[in-house]
């Protein structure tokens, strides 16, 4: 009986393990929205009051309000086609809201290493940290 226990419980740890949830999934179309430029869904995904972080490089700095959907531009005009090379998606979920981080290379004229981490609340981006990490481009 233990051994039945102990497997249906394996079993039911590696299919949650295997399926990403509703944020890990807004989070992957984030990602791929902004590795093409698509700054119109990357600014739409922001609830009210949202916060950026954007922590290292020349957008180092805190931006709330219009000056996320400037920084965006600004980004996609110095970085355009972009791909996404997204490792170790992490998505922690509660009635509140779901956290999801993420090691993500952006690549194309230059490397961009991010280790990034968003918040979401009621389906909408509350808090977000785009920390540029160079110990990921190695």
């Amino acid at each position: 009986m233990k051994t039945l226990l102990a497997t249906a419980a394996m079993a039911v740890i590696t299919a949650t393990a295997a399926h990403a949830g509703p944020a890990a999934d807004m989070a992957q179309a984030r990602i791929a929205s902004i590795a093409k430029g698509d700054t119109a869904a990357v600014a739409g995904a922001y609830g009210d009051g949202a916060t950026l972080h954007w922590v290292g490089g020349p957008l180092d700095g805190t931006y709330k309000g219009s000056e996320i959907k400037a920084v965006w531009e600004k980004f996609a005009k110095a970085q355009p086609n972009l791909t996404a090379n997204v490792m170790g998606v992490s998505e922690a979920m509660n009635p509140k809201g779901a956290t999801v981080t993420a090691n993500v290379v952006f690549a194309g004229k230059d490397k961009i290493p991010v280790r990034y981490v968003m918040l979401f609340r009621d389906g909408k981006l509350a808090d977000e940290i785009w920390q540029v990490d160079p110990a990921l481009a190695k």
